[in-house]
């Protein structure tokens, strides 16, 4: 939706229009509504992410995932990402990378096996776009599993994310 806004070659431009952007839409929110998802859907092997409402899919992404992306997180510093039922948590704009959602990694269920192995399960899950300064170039961000477990995308795809979630919708991360 809003991928055109957010091209060009300077990043801090960018995140710049980003925040404008985000700003003039939260003001103008009760002039126009954006369709809300009732639901995200990760599904790992296939790199998507879908904002879903009911059955209908509003919004289809490719993610990137962690290091190490296959099978369930199962502690702190393994580079995966969580599968499972989770809820968006927290919303962050002025992350190190272009806005960022958190994920409730890890539930009771999580802590308790990392208890009983003796380690931390992890945490900070969050899906977020593109680093702020980034380290490679931007075919690395889109075609390489890059992050510590976390769930990457596109800036684009990040505002309408943002724009189409809010706090507390459920998250289902499938293998």
């Amino acid at each position: 939706m809003f991928g055109l806004l957010l091209q060009g070659s300077n990043r801090l431009a960018r995140g710049c229009c980003a925040v404008a952007l985000l700003c003039l839409l939260a003001a103008n929110a009760s002039g126009t509504e954006f369709p809300l998802a009732d639901q995200v859907i990760i599904k790992k092997s296939e790199r998507q992410l879908l904002l879903m409402n009911g059955d209908k899919v509003m919004k289809r992404a490719r993610i990137a995932l962690g290091l190490s992306p296959a099978g369930h997180k199962r502690e702190e510093g393994d580079f995966r990402t969580p599968e499972g039922k989770y809820e968006l948590a927290e919303r962050n704009p002025n992350s190190d990378f272009f806005l960022s959602i958190r994920v409730s990694y890890p539930n009771a269920v999580d802590e308790r096996n990392a208890s009983r192995r003796g380690v931390s399960p992890g945490g900070m899950i969050m899906i977020h776009g593109q680093p702020n300064q980034p380290k490679h170039n931007a075919e690395f961000y889109r075609r390489t599993d890059w992050t510590d477990g976390c769930i990457a995308v596109a800036n684009s795809d990040m505002v309408d994310i943002w724009l189409m979630t809010t706090v507390n919708t459920p998250i289902t991360i499938l293998p």
